[in-house]
């Protein structure tokens, strides 16, 4: 049977939301910190030549810069203020996430509510700070090292851009936590979506461009579209199935002989409980030998001959780069689902709350039995999440007559935080949508009472 929420959102229509006058308001506000976004990935960093950029970056762009470029809408090939997007933000939050879980002090933070969240929020800033200053100084010394692509070289130059990029990056941030207050939620998220659908147009143009120059043949883009569209719909399934555990509430006698309790509720576990965060993490530790590879080949020869020779091997596209992404991104499955689902506090929040899984014993028991149930689904989620992110690689890498920019794009892992973002998006807007039919029925059944 559906339950009252689910209801009201199959009863949803467009006379419902044009009623919904806050909901507007939100839409209207993501879209115009969208558009703010998608200005400022065309104002170039300050003292650079486009043109000889722009041929240095087409002709030396791969694997990493190509994907580097996918996630901030295009801003790298242009070398835009936000040229690094909220990546240094993420990476900030998932080691900031991980120190809470091994950091006693972070811990009793945590614990604390509202402004202990806060105060691991503002050291989340200042990791970001830290992380945009040290990539956009080594992103002001490798436009250095590019021919004609700097018009004066030197000191002012490398301040000048390490200011410009990390202003950007906090501004993008900044930008993502006004979206999650007063937009539909999400708001580094929807920044990254935005970046990668900016993205989508150009790579299926581009495809289509090529198949009519010959380069990509007609059964290839039959087998892309295939392949996009395949992806889509089992990411969709997979994002949207749950295990739900049934929990119930003992019956409770109150003085006056009034019973309440006695009701009964569902835990949803989701298959994929880590979301895109494995995959986010395996290819930036993967992008690592790739980014110290080429500043070692401005070294000597024999160090640079050896460098040549590693990157050769778990160059992207590679056998060994495939194995050790689907090797991380299962083992980063299994190690931050803890971090976002923890069994022994849910447990115990169950145990004071009165509620109870049935023929489960409550406390350490039930802790146990849901860290089991846990590892099931994690076991699942993560071979599906490799699954889904290394097999279009694969594909790839297979065909080279692909370009890297729609490699990039109809790859698993845009692909997944395409359609994650989607859905929780929608979900964000449904629930202020039934929030509001909510408050209609009530405004209306006070209405009956003061006219009885």
């Amino acid at each position: 049977m559906a339950s009252a929420s689910e209801q009201l959102a199959q009863n949803m229509n467009l006379g419902v939301f044009a009623k919904a006058k806050e909901l507007q308001q939100r839409l209207l506000f993501t879209l115009f910190i969208l558009i703010i976004y998608r200005i400022g990935t065309f104002v170039p960093v300050p003292g650079m030549d486009m043109a000889a950029f722009q041929s240095a970056f087409s002709a030396g762009g791969g694997g990493l810069l190509t994907r580097l470029n996918m996630f901030a809408g295009g801003a790298v090939e242009r070398m835009a203020i936000f040229a690094l997007n909220v990546m240094p933000y993420i990476s900030a939050s998932i080691i900031m996430t991980l120190m809470k879980g091994s950091i006693g002090s972070l811990k009793e933070l945590d614990k604390d509510g509202e402004q202990g969240r806060k105060q691991i929020n503002q050291y989340t800033r200042y990791l970001t700070v830290f992380l945009a200053a040290f990539q956009a100084y080594g992103i002001a010394r490798a436009l250095q090292s590019t021919p004609g692509a700097v018009i004066n070289p030197g000191l002012f130059f490398e301040a000048s851009t390490v200011i410009t990029l990390v202003g950007g990056t906090m501004f993008l941030m900044w930008m993502g936590e006004q979206v999650t207050a007063r937009g539909v939620g999400n708001g580094v998220s929807l920044i990254i979506f935005a970046g990668i659908v900016a993205e989508l147009p150009k790579a299926i143009f581009q495809t289509f461009g090529l198949n009519q120059q010959g380069t990509v043949s007609e059964l290839l883009l039959v087998f892309l579209i295939v392949l996009f569209v395949g992806l889509s719909m089992l990411i969709v399934y997979v994002e949207r199935a749950q295990r739900r555990l049934l929990v119930q509430y003992p019956k409770r006698q109150m003085a006056g002989g009034k019973t309440f309790g006695g009701e009964s509720s569902f835990m949803p576990l989701k298959l994929n409980t880590a979301g895109v965060i494995p995959p986010i993490f395996a290819s930036s530790l993967l992008l690592l030998p790739a980014t110290f590879g080429q500043l070692a080949l401005n070294g000597d020869g024999a160090g640079a001959s050896f460098m040549t020779t590693v990157l050769a091997y778990i160059g992207y596209g590679s056998p060994i780069y495939l194995t050790l992404y689907a090797i991380l991104i299962i083992f980063f499955c299994y190690f931050y689902v803890p971090y976002v689902f923890k069994p022994d506090d849910v447990a115990d929040n169950l145990r004071k709350n009165g509620g109870f899984l049935p023929g489960i014993r409550p406390g350490e028991r039930t802790a146990q039995y849901l860290t089991y149930v846990l590892s099931r689904l994690t076991f699942i989620g993560a071979v599906y999440v490799a699954f889904v992110c290394v097999l279009p690689e694969y594909i790839i890498s297979q065909n080279q007559g692909i370009p890297p920019s729609v490699a990039m794009l109809i790859g698993g892992m845009s692909l997944l935080i395409i359609v994650s973002v989607t859905l929780d998006t929608v979900a964000q807007i449904q629930s202020h949508l039934i929030a509001h039919q909510y408050e209609g029925l009530i405004k209306k059944s006070r209405m009956r009472r003061r006219k009885k």
